[in-house]
């Protein structure tokens, strides 16, 4: 199995390179952007076979290294 985690950063935590990306923005002339936040994807390839084991697998590592559960959201996508 494959499984793909979307790490974000929680609504109201600083996020300082969201902020750098939205003004190089504004400086390439997309005056339009905002709001602009920044995230991780991380991509892994999993050995188990059950959709349900893969995904329990998965939430396990993100609570234990990938994601900081004080800090950051996370989802998890899990494909053949």
């Amino acid at each position: 199995m494959k499984a793909r985690i979307t790490v974000t950063l929680k609504s109201g935590v600083l996020d300082p390179q969201g902020k750098a990306i939205e003004g190089a923005l504004h400086g390439l002339g997309f005056a339009d952007a905002a709001n602009v936040r920044q995230g991780k994807i991380i991509e892994m390839k999993l050995d188990e076979t059950n959709e349900a084991a893969a995904r329990a697998r998965v939430e396990d590592m993100c609570r234990k290294l990938l994601a900081n559960p004080v800090m950051e959201n996370y989802s998890i996508e899990i494909s053949a």
